[in-house]
């Protein structure tokens, strides 16, 4: 039921947008989560990309109470041609906690799939009643038109949640499967807002950070834009 609820509540929010939830997970032995300093980590190559979503998902949390650093700011210090050790993360997650930091929002890509669909065409026809004529001449241009197909790339992206309270076990609190659709035909900044909006909207659904609080008609329309 309350997956049923948060799904619904997503497809209200987000309309027309490039990101689609796939799979949410939340921890079963945490009922709410306010998390006080984040780090927020794009784990990608392309630094344009990540860069604007870090920004923007470190505004969205503020407006939420949060503080929040980009991972920019602590993490560039490192060659790009050096990996990280095990012994270097613990010093970094042990640094991390004596700063104040209590979450890090780790987002990565983990795979890209090829889709294919044929472009359809609505003539009104209802299609319980169409006959095979109907259909045949909807469709015949598969034969004729190599425009008939629409292919496009879905990047599946995943978001996750770690508490690195020095009181408990290092645990995962949430962890979200967010599919971007074809992000190469629109702008960086469309894909990033319509991620960023998506995660924002289901983590606040999973009460994992505190709901942004409207106070007038001016403030809502900056938000939607």
């Amino acid at each position: 039921m309350k997956k049923s609820i948060l799904i619904i509540t997503i497809a209200l929010f987000m309309g027309c947008s490039s990101t689609q939830l796939e799979e949410s997970w939340k921890n079963p032995d945490i009922d709410t989560y306010e998390p006080y300093k984040v780090l927020i980590v794009g784990l990608t190559s392309d630094e344009v990309a990540r860069q604007q979503f870090e920004v923007k998902l470190k505004k969205e949390l503020e407006l939420r109470g949060s503080e929040a650093i980009v991972s920019f700011d602590i993490l560039n210090h490192t060659s790009k041609t050096d990996k990280m050790s095990e012994a270097e993360l613990n010093a970094l997650e042990s640094q991390l906690i004596e700063d104040g930091f209590d979450t890090i929002l780790l987002t990565k890509i983990v795979g890209v799939e090829e889709k294919t669909t044929y472009r359809e065409t609505d003539n009104g026809y209802d299609e319980t009643t169409r006959k095979f004529k109907d259909e045949y001449l909807m469709h015949q241009d598969v034969f004729y038109n190599p425009d008939y197909y629409n292919n496009y790339t879905v990047y599946k992206a995943e978001t996750s949640m770690y508490c690195i309270c020095p009181t408990k076990d290092r645990e995962l609190i949430w962890k979200g499967y967010i599919n971007i659709t074809d992000p190469q035909s629109q702008s960086i900044e469309k894909t990033v807002n319509d991620y960023v909006r998506l995660a924002i909207i289901v983590l606040e659904e999973e009460h994992l950070i505190n709901p942004l609080v409207i106070h007038n008609v001016e403030t809502t329309e900056k938000i939607v834009q």
